[in-house]
């Protein structure tokens, strides 16, 4: 991947590879899943216990290969089927308790594989009482693969054979394993014994025991998948993103058989644990995170990334970002809107354009249309924010919040200094600075009378296109003259600042 992450950890559709290999094996429903790390195990493995606490670690050691991988891994599972036997008082002193019956063998770097298909192979094993069964699939272009080989008189896997240890007859074998297998536990544990490293690449092949099975008389089968894209694996980020979009164009396939209308799959994308209901509408441009959840009737988008996002039914989001928040039954956001965590918008109610908000309830009915920041506030019910009102909630040490009760009236450019509390049915003044609380119906209002110097224009801007319109507008024909005839001069080095504090112009 020439990433300084982990290969395993690199995501698509919202989860990690290993997790969508966690996800598929959870699917079974097994008695133990165990993961076997190598490189940057701890990052590996911490990540792993995320996803599933109880989740067995096995540590491989530097012997390469896959064989030497489910070595180490069969070790850990037999030390937990001891420990489990031990605790019921089912094992006697002294008597080893080992892993039986079917071990399930997957990849970690195969996201497409699904619970589904691991069900089919895994009934096809029991039902076939085999001792392997593999999971096969033909491509195209198999370069790289190793080859099923199988018996010509019964059909059965003879052999897997990897590509580079593979003769010229081998190499136009178009099936191919997947390193997805079945083992019984007691066939594997006796052939992962038997395993060298006289190969081309000098690794513990777990492909071998297929031989070493079938030398036993055991039965090997392959289970062969029609769809090449399910065991498709990544080793590179050009492969990486093949098979996201591969992967968002089979959920979003899914969704619009379920009653969802994607207007635009091509610039549409959803995570794999995003839920929408029928009648949702996804406009271009839209991006689905997370555990986003969107009810019946809202539709979202053109150009909006919604991450954890409940968007309640009838509700409409256009072109904006949110994160970690919700939007209530009917309520409208956006355009160019952007709700951080903690947000809460109320039914019907409204958060324009150029809004910020964070962790902000907004009361059903309420509106904050246009150019205003809400944070750490809660609005009541039916109540309007003014155009480039600011909620300053932040004294430069501590985060305070705000309360703005029902039915009020928040007039434009306010700035609402925390703590504040605004009464039910108060009104504020447009520009005001609010800095203390204002009682239910009452006007809050802190401005300064507004202060006018007549044809101030005139004298300090002369010349100028506003100094021409000025005269004109006042019909001063002495002063259109005067300011015709400096036209050019303006700004000559006497300064264009407004009147300096103590001078007697105006007065």
């Amino acid at each position: 991947m020439r990433s300084a992450t982990p290969k395993v950890l690199h995501t698509m559709a919202g989860r990690s590879l290993l997790g969508h290999a966690l996800a598929a094996a959870a699917d079974l429903a097994p008695e133990r899943i165990c993961v076997v790390v190598r490189h940057d195990r701890d990052r590996v493995a911490g990540h792993a216990r995320e996803l599933v606490p109880d989740v067995l670690v096995a540590d491989q050691d530097e012997v390469p290969g896959t064989g030497r991988a489910v070595q180490c891994a069969l070790a850990v599972l037999d030390g937990a089927a001891h420990a489990a036997h031990a605790r019921t008082g089912e094992a006697t002193h002294g008597e080893d308790r080992q892993l039986e019956g079917p071990v399930v063998v997957i990849a970690g770097d195969v996201p497409l594989l699904d619970g589904e298909t691991l069900h089919e192979l895994l009934a096809a094993h029991v039902a076939d009482r085999n001792a392997v069964t593999v999971l096969t699939t033909r491509v195209e272009d198999p370069t790289g693969y190793g080859r099923i080989v199988r018996d010509p008189g019964t059909g059965q896997v003879a052999r897997i054979v990897e590509h580079k240890d593979a003769d010229p007859a081998e190499l136009e074998i178009d099936e191919v394993n997947s390193s997805v297998y079945v083992f019984d536990a007691e066939v594997l544990r006796g052939a992962l014994v038997r395993l060298g490293r006289s190969n081309a690449q000098g690794e513990v092949y777990l492909t071998d025991v297929i031989a070493i099975a079938r030398s036993e008389r055991g039965a090997v089968r392959a289970l062969l998948v029609d769809d090449p894209m399910v065991v498709a694996g990544v080793n590179d980020r050009a492969q990486l993103a093949e098979l996201a979009a591969e992967m968002n164009r089979r959920l979003l396939t899914d969704w619009m058989l379920a009653g969802v209308s994607v207007v635009d799959p091509a610039t549409t994308w959803v995570d794999v644990d995003v839920e929408l209901e029928r009648d949702v509408t996804l406009l271009p441009g839209t991006q689905l995170y997370g555990a986003t959840r969107v009810a019946s009737g809202a539709v979202v988008g053109p150009d909006t990334t919604l991450t954890d996002v409940v968007v309640e039914a009838g509700a409409h989001v256009v072109r904006s970002h949110g994160f970690a928040s919700r939007i209530g039954p009917g309520a409208v956001v956006g355009p160019f809107s952007y709700l951080r965590p903690g947000t809460d918008l109320g039914a019907d109610g409204k958060i324009g354009a150029f809004v910020e908000t964070k962790n902000a309830r907004i009361g059903e009915h309420s509106k904050v249309p246009h150019l205003s920041y809400v944070g750490d506030a809660v609005v009541g019910r039916h109540t309007n924010i003014g155009a480039g009102t600011i909620f300053v909630n932040y004294d430069g040490v501590t985060k305070n919040s705000s309360v703005i009760g029902d039915h009020v009236r928040i007039g434009s450019d306010n700035a609402l200094v925390a703590p504040v509390t605004i009464g039910d049915g108060a009104y504020t003044g447009a520009g005001s600075v609010i800095r203390r609380d204002v009682p239910a119906g009452a006007l809050g209002v802190n401005t300064a009378p507004q202060r006018t110097i007549d044809k101030w224009v005139l004298r300090r801007r002369p010349g100028t296109a506003s100094a021409l319109a000025a005269a004109e507008a006042l019909g001063d024909d002495a002063a259109l003259d005067a300011a015709a005839g400096t036209a050019g001069s303006a700004d000559d080095g006497h300064g264009g600042g407004l009147p300096a504090a103590g001078t007697t112009e105006g007065h």
